[in-house]
């Protein structure tokens, strides 16, 4: 049975436009002006985008930033209208999209608790039988009758995923928040969706976790520019990520030639901080790391980037990054200049 299934979806954005709440007249205003649209600036979030998930299925969804990932998810989950094509669900969805997300801040956890089941189309008798097991797996219980504008980021998380997971929804669409979360929360999550496939509902997953795709999905996407360019099992899509992700990094504009660098510049020495500034070379889950490079000399500027990866103990890639161009402070010390 087909859960999901989409069909040629696009979406159009204005560069430079503000997304607000449309009225009629908003609408005769734009089919007034669709003639004068040619020479308007437009991006495609999406362009063309079609697949279908069977019930049962984790499908994890990666790509790079940009590459419309949450714009499909917020058209999959109603919040916003896509230009063209169509999106069919077939069941009640539960979505936590953002930190927040269906939550209003001057409601305490309590409150926005039913009020986001309520959304979800529960009946208050249903809520009330599930109450219990959300504040435990969500660890708020303690501020469930505090206002959600006293919430941390992570609370907000841990609150939303809880609802969004345990009100049974036949389909649960999950986008990169639970990075806010700290590991052990993380690990409850990625347990939860496993039951949720063991029950039979689909859950859509966007997260730049490699690992987590590989082992906790059954099939990945792999968006790029708004298009579907490569669909099948997870080992396989991240495997090509990685390689379009080093590819895009070695031929991005303005980068340093990588075999040339510029004339009398080298890397002469790399250090690890922690968050207060002390050089290290062992962290711990959710510690804020610190990369410094040290050089012979300053570079010219945007002429390099600065690449870095962390492998598992299998030696697979489990992330990676770069920036581009890299953030400079130079200043000269007994090791030379701080890049």
């Amino acid at each position: 049975m087909i859960a999901v299934r989409a069909d040629g979806l696009r979406k159009r954005y204005k560069l430079g436009q503000r997304v607000s709440y449309r009225v009629m007249r908003d609408a005769i205003a734009d089919a007034l002006r669709r003639r004068g649209e040619d020479t308007e600036r437009f991006i495609w979030a999406l362009d063309g985008v079609s697949f279908e998930i069977e019930q049962g299925r984790i499908v994890g969804i990666i790509g790079r930033n940009g590459a419309g990932k949450s714009t499909l998810l917020k058209i999959l989950s109603r919040i916003t209208e896509p230009t063209e094509g169509t999106a069919e669900l077939r069941g009640r969805v539960g979505a936590l999209l953002e930190v927040g997300t269906g939550f209003h801040p001057e409601l305490t956890g309590r409150e926005n608790l039913y009020l986001n089941g309520a959304i979800l189309g529960m009946r208050r008798a249903e809520i009330d039988r599930k109450f219990d097991d959300i504040l435990e797996f969500s660890g708020v219980e303690r501020f469930v009758d505090t206002p959600l504008k006293f919430y941390s980021s992570g609370m907000n998380v841990r609150l939303g995923f809880a609802v969004a997971a345990h009100l049974e929804p036949e389909i649960l669409i999950v986008d990169e928040v639970l990075s806010v979360g700290d590991l052990h929360f993380r690990n409850k999550c990625l347990g939860r969706m496993q039951d949720l496939r063991g029950e039979g509902r689909t859950v859509l997953f966007v997260s730049h976790d490699l690992t987590s795709i590989r082992q906790l999905c059954t099939r990945a996407l792999l968006l790029n520019r708004g298009h579907v360019v490569d669909d099948g099992s997870p080992a396989e899509i991240t495997r090509q990520y990685e390689r379009m992700y080093q590819e895009g990094v070695e031929n991005t504009t303005g980068a340093a030639d990588r075999r040339h660098p510029p004339k009398g510049y080298h890397l002469r020495r790399v250090e690890l901080r922690r968050a207060d500034g002390a050089v290290s070379g062992q962290f711990d889950a959710g510690d804020v790391i610190d990369i410094h490079l040290w050089s012979s000399g300053p570079a010219p500027e945007n002429s390099f980037t600065a690449e870095f990866k962390l492998f598992n103990s299998d030696d697979e890639v489990i992330s990676f990054g770069s920036a581009n161009p890299v953030r400079s402070t130079y200043y000269r010390s007994e090791h030379g200049h701080v890049v």
